[in-house]
């Protein structure tokens, strides 16, 4: 047929080619994935990570406590000077004052002109017999009954370690553990209530319920029920509760107040919420007065009883950048040298090992020297990024400091990028989990940052910080008669020229944790609420 392919011509060869195509791709080092990371982490997580390289690396050292060499900050005053007299100690004695010194070569006078007599050893430098020592005691007018009353040291000679005597933190699970031991003998309950305790969460909440601990250990549902109840009657009141209405019910119970209007009022904790008062004394069958005391007595009680004994440690946080007011009105910037690690390269160290060592040696050697190089650099390259960036946040924000949240400008990662001549991601990566301590208190960078709102009538815009201290003030400052609805706090913000949706005002509030218009009504205006 003439329309037909033969198969040969739709058969493809398949053959192996080595082609050379030149193009640009961004390749990543090792180096540059660790100084990114280095450039994010916080203070706390930069001085574990110089800890795991000091002890990794044999030729980083921990630099001696004392003032920086270089300035950190900015207007940084210079170093001192020093003297001729300073000089002449620092640098030592000359050929002369060598040629002409007089070098005593006995033993007393060595022992004079080192001060190093027996007179000036301490008692573990010296060995003198008991009755020398009482003479040395009655020539300086003491004796033995006026050291009678100092208790002596150990007898290895050791000082003792006081922190050896510090008792350690008690656990919630350690608490209970201890009240379980005392409450039953019988091993079978000891076992579910080891488990009832296990699975109680820091807030002191019971997180699994008795069916699953029954499930889970083979027990009957009645025997985990009652050491659940067991359980529940142990120090703090509340504990092992499983919502909040049995939490504050318990410590009502403990109290000996769980009334029946008290079980009406547990029984109904979001009309509560709410502020429905009207409700409440309908349901509770009380008068003004009693519901006035009865709120009073829910407010008391502590609705998560195991966060006193904590969730583990709290680590301070300590600034990254200080800013001070100076004498001109301006301000100075500097980093916090407490929070900055000071590393050092052994240079000696390496060269020595170098000359000495093996082939494997010098080639572990040059990896190290050059690990600590980079460590050394990125370290320097970091706070000269966060002083950078501090600055210039400090520069847009300084009616912030001078005058408070009020006058806190909108302010974006790219304002500060473009100014500083930074990709917006390393900006981001500046400000997470850094602080910047001000005279109007400590602040994570990041706070600086904040949304624009427009202005009514034009202008420059408002700060959402701004607005929303703005509705925090309004809201403080209304009468019991004149609560301020969501519409009337922006027709306020409208005459202060700030344009504001009623929506964006309602998520502010929501964001301060304040109630709406009808439950402030009915909170300011009944006296239960008082």
């Amino acid at each position: 047929m003439g329309g037909s392919v033969s198969v040969c011509g739709l058969r493809m060869a398949l053959s192996a080619k080595m082609l050379l195509r030149q193009g640009q791709s961004l390749v990543m080092t090792p180096q540059l994935l660790q100084a990114i990371k280095l450039l994010q982490y916080s203070s706390v997580e930069l001085a574990a990570f110089v800890e795991e390289e000091l002890e990794r690396n044999p030729l980083l050292e921990r630099a001696e406590e004392g003032p920086d060499p270089t300035p950190t900050g900015i207007d940084a005053p210079p170093a001192p000077a020093v003297d001729e007299a300073s000089a002449a100690l620092l640098s030592g004695p000359g050929e002369g004052d060598w040629a002409t010194s007089e070098f005593a070569t006995s033993s007393q006078g060595l022992e004079e002109s080192l001060g190093s007599e027996v007179e000036n050893a301490f008692d573990g430098d010296r060995d003198l017999s008991p009755a020398a020592e009482q003479n040395k005691l009655e020539a300086m007018g003491l004796s033995d009954s006026a050291w009678s009353g100092v208790g002596g040291g150990e007898a290895s000679g050791e000082a003792s370690n006081i922190e050896a005597y510090v008792a350690g933190q008690s656990t919630l699970a350690d608490h209970l553990g201890e009240q379980l031991a005392l409450a039953t003998s019988d091993p079978v309950e000891r076992m579910i209530g080891t488990a009832v305790i296990d699975a109680i969460d820091e807030a002191g909440y019971l997180r699994e319920g008795a069916e699953e601990i029954a499930d889970r250990l083979g027990a009957s549902l009645e025997r985990v029920e009652k050491v659940i109840a067991l359980v529940q009657t142990f120090e703090p009141a509340g504990i092992g509760a499983r919502d909040l209405a049995e939490c504050l019910a318990l410590q009502l119970r403990e109290q000996d107040r769980f009334d029946p209007a008290m079980q009406a009022m547990v029984a109904n904790l979001p009309l509560v919420a709410r502020r429905d008062f009207a409700a409440l004394r309908k349901i509770c069958g009380v008068d003004d007065e009693d519901l006035k005391d009865m709120m009073a007595e829910i407010r008391r009680l502590d609705p998560k009883p195991g966060r006193a004994f904590g969730g583990g440690t709290i680590q301070p946080v300590a600034p990254d950048v200080i800013v001070r007011a100076a004498r001109d009105g301006s301000w100075l910037i500097e980093l916090n040298s407490d929070a900055l690690p000071r590393v050092l390269v052994n240079q000696t160290y390496a060269v020595t090992v170098s000359r000495n060592g093996g082939e494997e040696d010098k080639s572990y050697l040059s990896q190290c020297l050059q690990t600590a190089n980079w460590l050394t650099k990125s370290l320097e390259q970091r706070a000269r990024t966060i002083l950078k960036v501090s600055t210039e946040i400090v520069r847009r924000q300084d009616a912030f400091l001078a005058k408070g949240v009020e006058h806190l400008r909108p302010l974006n990662l790219k304002n500060i990028a473009d100014a500083v001549g930074l990709h917006e991601s390393t900006v981001s990566r500046v400000t997470s989990n850094k602080y910047m301590a001000t005279p109007r208190g400590l602040f994570e960078l990041k706070y600086f940052f904040t949304a624009s709102i427009a202005a009514h009538g034009g202008g420059d815009a408002h700060s959402a910080e701004a607005v929303r201290f703005k509705i925090k003030q309004m809201i403080d400052a209304e009468a019991c008669d004149a609560i301020l609805s969501d519409d009337a706090i922006v027709e306020r913000l409208k005459a202060q020229n700030i344009d504001i949706a009623r929506r964006t005002v309602a998520k502010y509030r929501e964001s301060l944790r304040i109630p709406s218009s009808v439950e402030r009504r009915r909170e300011k205006q009944n006296p239960a609420a008082l």
